[in-house]
């Protein structure tokens, strides 16, 4: 009985010759960290994190952070935060209707790839979130399947270069530029509003360039 494969999984595999290599692979999973999945987890700088809802819909989501936001904190157990976004909170909602997750690291520089699936929770104690100012939540993760994938099609780039939005080591970040957007008037959270005036007002969507350099 596989954990990993489904009996659609296993009609692609025979109709391509892969079973007894997809089976080598998931023998080769495992369910707590080895120093090199450590070495790449703590040095990533993004994740993409995939949630379904209660409904059974996935989303996937991209988190950045300097390098070491991402904590392995046990042999199977990771954290990361969650900083300000655009308010629909998507995957920390769909978390609280459904605990599992799937995280893609992906190293650009030498490229490999890494999957950790599991469940996970929001653990919000003090402790932790003291680890990470201007953070609004954290994520525990509890790994069950860890496993590599292949890194050939994966495009280099040094990704040396961070965000600007990073929260600081007291917990600010620049205003975001897209909060000006004219079709955001009026629906901002409290506080928001007046940041748009003291920045000179709303602009239209087309004048809206990025958050590459925040003002």
């Amino acid at each position: 009985m596989s954990a990993f494969f489904s009996a659609s999984h296993r009609r692609l595999q025979d109709e391509h010759g892969t079973r007894a290599l997809a089976d080598r692979l998931e023998a080769h999973a495992r369910a707590s960290f080895e120093p090199p999945d450590r070495d790449l987890i703590q040095a990533a700088t993004m994740v993409f994190v995939s949630t379904v809802d209660g409904s059974g819909q996935p989303t996937v989501s991209y988190k950045g952070g300097a390098p070491g936001f991402i904590r392995v904190t046990g042999p199977n157990e990771l954290i990361f935060p969650s900083y300000d976004g655009n308010g629909m909170f998507l995957s920390l909602g769909n978390l609280g209707e459904n605990p599992r997750i799937g995280l893609l690291f992906i190293d650009f520089e030498h490229p490999n790839r890494l999957r950790v699936h599991g469940r996970a929770a929001l653990a919000d104690d003090p402790a932790l979130l003291g680890l990470y100012p201007g953070a609004d939540h954290v994520v525990r993760v509890t790994a069950e399947q860890i496993f590599v994938n292949c890194g050939r099609y994966i495009h280099q780039s040094g990704g040396a270069t961070l965000s600007p939005h990073l929260p600081d080591a007291s917990g600010q970040q620049p205003f975001p530029a897209w909060k000006r957007i004219d079709i955001f008037a009026g629906a901002l959270p409290e506080g928001d509003d007046r940041e748009v005036a003291r920045k000179g007002g709303t602009i239209p969507l087309d004048a809206y360039r990025g958050e590459a350099d925040p003002a």
